[in-house]
């Protein structure tokens, strides 16, 4: 079901967040002529900008508290960051508001085509090369969700005519699916299953559970697509839809399969070999031969493809190189706020590493580093509130030390590292015990790294 002007005009919308997601949803719903009442318990800067832009628009809001009002209300929007189980969502339960994620709501308002990205890794680089796959194929996409523009946002721009768009791409985190009804993507891509967000989802079966949320609407004519390397996505997949199209970097996939120097075409075709792509590491392999998947699914061609392969250079913030400073390699992995995605980065330099791990644990178990960091990794530097916590994990199984923050790690580092080393920043923590975000961790990083001498 769909929104129209009739359906929302004058109703009384309670958006409950008042970051980049909910002040989007707020715009969008007040458009189309919603009474609307923002609601956030946070007052800090963000919340305090976005709070007097929409007053200046007429939008009512509130911060640092969450009155009565908000319960005078048609229904309520969700930002991704407002946990389920907060006291606020059960008495609105108990009193039959109906509760729509951003990501649920943004949907109601057009009938666009859906390509749906989720997994515990790579989401943000597979979208990036989805989207340029897209774009260079033929289709005005729109990359939203998770990614950084909410997707309110995009709706918002192309109901009014600021953007063309013919497909979307959605990049969805387990947070986003917490409250979906109807939401449908066309295509929806599984990359990976591995522990994150424990601290809210509590155990792995309640994080895959959010996670298989994404497909609950799926209909004949759409599709999964999912990592056959992955053991639980591939035991979740078993027993579902006829359209499901597995990707593999062991096996034979129906559209492109490699080996150890090249990637082949669905004819066993030389397509293009490993050596001439310039994202490097195996996960991002995967990452590619996952986008090309879906590509094919949307009829681009095979030359569109192999452009964006050979000239796909990464993200920013995902083992992005820094500098170089006397012969010592700097890399901003910020993006990394699991174990997993700590484990990648490491893989993927063969030069001895000098760690910057920490931040706000998830719930994650250190230890998992062991095997890798024995190989890889010549000195560790913990920081920020998980930096005991990293320590005796790793116990004595490689060098470590202990700074209070990220700032103080980065000068820390730079007296360890010798000529060719390379202090990789893949923290392996959520940012919010120092930073905003990941992205604010990682501009941090860069401007310390620049102010090297």
């Amino acid at each position: 079901m769909y929104f129209t002007k009739e359906d929302i005009k004058n109703k009384k919308i309670t958006i409950i967040g008042l970051k980049k997601s909910g002040y989007s949803a707020a715009i969008l719903a007040y458009s189309f002529g919603a009474e609307v009442f923002v609601s956030d318990c946070e007052d800090d800067n963000d919340t305090r900008d976005n709070y007097n832009k929409l007053i200046k628009k007429g939008i009512q809001c509130e911060i640092g508290k969450h009155s009565e009002r908000i319960f005078n209300s048609n229904f309520w929007v969700i930002s991704p960051g407002v946990p389920k189980d907060i006291d606020i969502i059960r008495k609105a339960g108990k009193l039959n508001i109906s509760i729509l994620g951003e990501i649920e709501f943004a949907s109601k308002f057009t009938d666009k085509p859906i390509v749906a990205v989720t997994g515990s890794n790579g989401k943000s680089t597979t979208v990036n090369i989805l989207f340029e796959m897209l774009k260079v194929g033929g289709y005005k996409p729109l990359l939203a969700g998770n990614i950084g523009k909410p997707f309110s946002k995009g709706v918002y721009e192309f109901l009014n005519d600021l953007i063309e768009v013919d497909i979307i791409i959605l990049e969805i985190s387990s947070f986003q699916l917490e409250f979906i009804d109807q939401f449908r993507p066309y295509i929806s891509l599984y990359l990976n299953i591995t522990p994150d967000h424990l601290d809210r989802h509590n155990s792995m079966e309640e994080y895959l559970r959010m996670k298989l949320k994404m497909i609950k609407n799926m209909k004949e004519d759409d599709f999964i697509v999912y990592n056959k390397d992955d053991k639980i996505i591939n035991k979740s997949f078993e027993d579902t839809a006829p359209n499901k199209i597995s990707y593999s970097l062991k096996e034979k996939n129906k559209f492109f399969s490699l080996n150890s120097t090249k990637i082949y075409d669905d004819n066993l075709e030389s397509f293009i070999a490993i050596k001439d792509i310039l994202l490097k590491g195996n996960h991002n392999l995967s990452n590619l031969i996952a986008s090309a998947t879906v590509a094919k699914i949307l009829n681009i061609k095979n030359k569109n493809i192999k452009s964006v392969m050979e000239q796909f250079t990464g993200i920013k913030h995902r083992l992005q190189f820094i500098r170089k400073l006397k012969e010592v390699t700097y890399i901003n992995d910020s993006k990394a706020t699991n174990i997993s995605s700590v484990i990648a980065a490491i893989k993927s330099f063969n030069n001895p590493i000098v760690l910057l791990l920490g931040g706000k644990n998830k719930d994650s178990d250190f230890r998992l580093l062991l095997p890798h960091a024995k190989r890889h990794v010549k000195h560790i530097v913990s920081f920020g509130e998980a930096g005991g916590e990293i320590a005796t994990a790793i116990g004595d199984a490689v060098r470590l030390n202990i700074m209070s923050s990220l700032n103080q790690a980065v000068a820390s580092a730079h007296k360890i590292a010798s000529p060719g080393d390379i202090i990789l920043m893949s923290p392996g923590c959520a940012s919010f015990d120092e930073f905003n975000n990941f992205e604010d961790r990682g501009e941090k990083f860069i401007a310390m790294v620049n102010e090297l001498n």
